[in-house]
């Protein structure tokens, strides 16, 4: 399996990030912003946390316009996977592949520590390694990460069990606690922890892994 990791000016987990799909099994080919293209047989595509383009206008939505969005955009549209992790999440609902918005923390504070995470769905590749409700020791570092979307959004996010990830003890304001929503078709997450920072248990733990090795596996049945 073929994973590419995007890189835009600001992004600081785009390493990380190739690391946790390495060890999960995929070979990673690394996308610059200015690419119009993935790699060929690409399989999922990766878009890391950090702070794009310096978070200007809104968080994701200068990485939103960039060469390589046209790429992933239509890379989703042919049932591709991604996977969009803290500014990667911003950049996702900024190009409308997932619905919502991550609005600035509702204690207007960066948010920097590890939290417990609750397994909300486990009917996605991405969830799948998890048990349903299982807890999760993952870390958060972002500013804008609460998680909003209108009442008839929110009633279909439960309603087709689209909600990935939900925050034990919520940290930023998120509606409904969510920390992680899939798309319709369940190929593509955003969320706002970072389990690729979860994947080493001499770097503070592993229980990001579950995430990438569940990937590869589900990726391999699908």
């Amino acid at each position: 399996m073929k994973a590419a990791v995007v890189t835009f000016p600001g992004s600081n987990c785009d390493r990380d990030l190739a690391v946790a799909f390495e060890r999960a099994g995929f070979e990673v080919a690394r996308v610059w912003h200015k690419d119009s293209a993935l790699p060929a047989g690409t399989d999922v595509v990766g878009v890391p946390g950090g702070f794009s383009f310096g978070d200007y206008l809104r968080c994701g939505a200068i990485a939103a316009q960039s060469p390589i969005a046209a790429a992933v955009q239509a890379h989703a549209a042919r049932g591709g996977y991604v996977l969009g992790i803290c500014n990667g999440f911003q950049v996702l609902t900024e190009m409308r592949l997932l619905p919502g918005a991550l609005m600035r923390n509702a204690g207007l504070t960066f948010n920097c520590k590890t939290v417990e995470l609750k397994v909300a769905t486990t009917a996605s590749a991405f969830t799948q390694a998890y048990a349903r409700g299982q807890s999760l020791m993952i870390p958060i570092a972002h500013h804008d990460g609460n998680y909003t979307i209108d009442a008839e959004g929110l009633q279909r996010l439960r309603g087709e069990d689209r909600i990935a990830f939900t925050y034990g003890q919520n940290p930023n304001g998120s509606m409904d606690d969510i920390a992680g929503v899939l798309s319709e078709n369940r190929r593509v997450l955003g969320m706002m922890p970072h389990p690729e920072r979860a994947n080493d248990p001499l770097l503070g733990g592993n229980d990001g892994a579950g995430l990438f090795a569940g990937l590869m596996g589900g990726m391999a049945l699908a």
